[in-house]
């Protein structure tokens, strides 16, 4: 199909000079129609190539010359008009040729950035699921309602350093992990895993205190030599009974969300401490605890949700609040993708998001 409309375009100004020639010996020497020739090679611009356009410009010049002998305007007060015909018929060749150059130029701009625009596609996809794949699929834990969420940022064709875990402890507790690492490439994408890991690992050899596993891990990470910045939440809730309590230690990341069961929401704002690897192991770390009763909620996130352009810190843990004032009795999924939403586009930064709920 497209072999055939190619070969129908570059019959076409042929077939429209053959009709001038017609045209001007229908209808007489006296009638001149030589002038039309023009239309060849402007149309020959339109879809054929350089070539092939100076070619029919060549054409309608012969073509308008030779009708000009036979309708015998080179006599006369005849010669004056034909030479300016003529002149009217290299002019048009030469802007069909310009026409021309400019299309083909057009056209090679639009597939360069057709390819670029499709490589980065596929590049933003392998991203997003070598991404995913290290995030693991979403955490289901016994006992609380879960959702998670990752968005890539506008820098999504490279992987990034967000994740989020949750998984149960030997002893029937439930631990909660929200983490960041500092980088949007392979090497921040590689310590996410391994900090992920070591997490898992340090959790199931028997830290299952908050502040004791980030002591370990900050141990860890200092023997790893890992220079880069991670800032991490470790939680721990136990949902065996009528309440359910909750503790956690925060190395350098934004505070969790809280929303009862009534509506309200609120920051578990503490003194902040250092990240992960930022000071020397054996400082301790600090743990904070708090109550969930049936149907609080809880809210674990990265900054790229409330560090926006034009919006500072401040500004958007004060939207997330009252975003989830509003819709945080909503189901989980619901509250995750309508805090996605609420933002419009993708940052700067990746998302993730972590939200649990204590079942009524």
């Amino acid at each position: 199909m497209v072999n055939r409309s190619r070969r129908i375009d570059a019959v076409v100004p042929a077939v429209v000079l053959a009709l001038v020639v017609l045209g001007e010996i229908v209808s007489g020497r006296e009638q001149v129609v030589l002038g039309l020739s023009v239309m060849a090679p402007l149309m020959a611009a339109t879809s054929l190539g350089r070539r092939a356009t100076i070619a029919y410009g060549s054409a309608a010049f012969v073509v308008a010359t030779v009708l000009g002998l036979y309708s015998q305007q080179y006599t006369g007060d005849a010669v004056l008009a034909q030479s300016i015909r003529l002149v009217a018929v290299v002019l048009a060749g030469v802007i069909a040729v310009g026409a021309c150059d400019l299309r083909l130029r057009h056209e090679r701009q639009v597939a360069r950035l057709s390819a670029e625009a499709a490589a980065t596609r596929a590049v933003v996809r392998t991203g997003e699921t070598l991404q995913r794949a290290l995030l693991g699929a979403p955490p289901q834990v016994p006992g609380m309602e879960t959702a998670a969420r990752y968005l890539p940022g506008d820098q999504g064709a490279q992987v990034g350093g967000d994740w989020y875990d949750a998984f149960p402890l030997a002893d029937g507790r439930i631990m909660l992990v929200i983490g960041d690492v500092a980088g949007h490439d392979a090497p921040a994408a590689a310590t996410m895993a391994q900090t992920r890991g070591m997490v898992r690992a340090l959790a199931r050899s028997g830290h299952t205190s908050p502040a004791a596993l980030l002591t370990a891990l900050d141990d860890v990470l200092a023997g790893l030599g890992l220079d880069t910045l991670v800032t991490v939440t470790v939680a721990t809730v136990d949902v065996r009974g009528a309440v359910a309590p909750l503790c956690w230690s925060n190395a350098g990341h934004l505070p969790p969300v809280l929303v009862r069961a009534d509506g309200t929401a609120g920051l578990l704002e503490r003194t902040p401490e250092r990240l992960l690897g930022a000071g020397p192991a054996e400082a301790s770390r600090s743990e904070h605890h708090v109550e969930l009763h049936r149907g609080d909620s809880m809210l674990f996130y990265t900054d790229g949700l409330v560090e926006r352009r034009g919006m500072t810190l401040d500004d958007g843990t004060a939207w997330l609040v009252r975003a989830l004032s509003r819709i945080g009795q909503e189901p989980l999924d619901r509250v995750c993708d309508g805090l996605l939403g609420a933002l419009g586009s993708r940052g700067d930064d990746d998302i993730a998001l972590l939200a649990v709920r204590f079942p009524r």
